[in-house]
């Protein structure tokens, strides 16, 4: 008997992502991969416990994967840019990074900074984590199962 638990991303924003250098908002300007439509689901450490925990005793996530994949959390880079503008209250100046630019950065970087930017590739241009549909034979979806736990949105978060 087992269960797996698939969160895919914390709140972890890159937010200079030009050198992976500043996990802080950007006041000024952003680097935005591709065209920043590619979709990531980021969550919470607390909620991803929050999950982890209600699923331990649960008949329904025995022998399944629990994805953590809670709608509103469902994100392009886009998206949680133009949240920070509103919340900020300004435009930020954008430099958009093609697959191209990015994929040679990697190349050239040097450890750990190659395997963060390989992390944003993934997540945000090549949008791994929301490709595919969970299939009920072996995949059970969290906010599903459990609509009761209130979930940090990425809105909520970056009001924090």
């Amino acid at each position: 008997m087992w269960s797996w638990v698939v969160s895919l991303v914390f709140f972890f924003l890159v937010w200079d992502n030009a050198t992976c250098d500043s996990n802080l908002p950007p006041r000024d300007k952003v680097s935005i991969y591709d065209n920043g439509n590619g979709k990531a689901i980021i969550n919470t450490e607390e909620d991803i416990v929050a999950y982890t925990m209600k699923s331990v005793d649960d008949p329904r996530t025995l022998d399944k994967i629990l994805y953590i994949h809670p709608p509103n959390n469902i994100v392009s880079q886009n998206d949680i840019v133009a949240l920070w503008e509103r919340k900020i209250g300004k435009t930020l100046v954008k430099t958009y990074v093609s697959e191209e630019e990015l994929l040679k950065s990697i190349q050239e970087a040097r450890s750990p900074m190659d395997f963060a930017m390989g992390l944003i590739h993934t997540i945000f241009v090549k949008s791994d984590h929301t490709s595919f549909t969970i299939d009920p034979s072996f995949g059970v979806e969290a906010s599903e199962l459990y609509p009761e736990v209130k979930y940090t949105s990425v809105d909520e978060h970056l009001h924090q």
